[in-house]
């Protein structure tokens, strides 16, 4: 399990481009008939992905959790991003369609993950965070509730909010989570912007054609910088950092957060003005 040490608001206006991406970006995911996993020493937060071939993985602690098993203090939220695949959880399975969601509260000591088919595998974008309580495994499928559409195709951010782990719907501990599909011809997301001191966030973005890029933007509103992108990568935001992106082509991008509360409206607005 890699390990992510996040560079805090002091430090950030100094660094060049390498650094950045080794404090921000997770490049390393989903990679065929493996487990990818990196902890975050912000919020204690662990971001992976598991991509089953032929055989089933089972989702295994590491010797940095200092756990006997992967959910022993932890909650975990699922996304399939990829194709046909089924996540058992203590014996029960659970069918993943494209853009079905899992949360698997604590307590659950097997974790496994499989595909229906090698050649169009399912590809299970995880994000954990430490749990104080045990909550139902439960799974929210793709289109079950109708999403939250904001944004114009005038400003170029006509998209749709889908959420999935929240106070409203599948209950968790801390974690709150979901996905934004933009509409065809729009490009921007979470903008004008916001920070939210309570809570840290990640993006990860998909969907996206390996050719183009999401340029994303980050920093406290008067220093900003960024950083670029690919298809299938994730981008950690501190509390003190905004979170928004521009694509060279549509894209959806998984959003998920873990702190202080998990009220979604819970957030510090900013002028696209005061942007510098």
């Amino acid at each position: 399990m890699r390990l992510i040490q996040v560079a805090d608001a002091v430090r950030y206006p100094h660094m060049t481009t390498g650094e950045l991406r080794a404090s921000f970006l997770v490049d390393s995911l989903f990679e065929p008939g493996r487990i990818s996993l990196a902890y975050v020493d912000l919020d204690r937060t662990v971001i992976g992905s598991a991509v089953p071939l032929n055989q089933p993985l089972r989702l295994e602690t590491d010797p940095d959790l200092r756990a006997e098993y992967f959910t022993e203090r932890r909650e975990l939220g699922i996304l399939n991003i990829g194709g046909a695949g089924a996540v058992s959880v203590n014996g029960a399975a659970y069918e993943m369609a494209n853009l079905d969601a899992l949360y698997v509260g604590k307590g659950n000591e097997q974790v496994e993950f499989s595909s229906r088919d090698a050649g169009a595998p399912a590809e299970f974008y995880l994000l954990s965070y430490p749990a104080h309580g045990s909550f139902p495994v439960m799974k929210r499928p793709a289109g079950e509730q109708p999403p939250t559409v904001l944004g114009s195709s005038e400003t170029a951010n006509h998209r749709a909010i889908h959420r999935l782990i929240h106070l409203d719907g599948v209950h968790s501990c801390q974690l709150v989570m979901g996905y934004t599909e933009l509409s065809p011809g729009s490009v921007w997301n979470t903008m004008p912007p916001h920070t939210h001191m309570r809570r840290s966030e990640v993006y990860l973005y998909f969907n996206l054609d390996p050719a183009a890029r999401v340029v994303h933007l980050m920093g406290p509103a008067d220093e900003t910088r960024h950083i670029v992108v690919a298809n299938k990568q994730a981008v950690i935001s501190p509390g003190w950092s905004i979170h928004a992106g521009v694509g060279t082509a549509s894209y959806t991008f998984c959003w998920g957060m873990g702190g202080e509360n998990q009220v979604y409206s819970d957030m510090d607005p900013l002028a696209i003005a005061d942007l510098r």
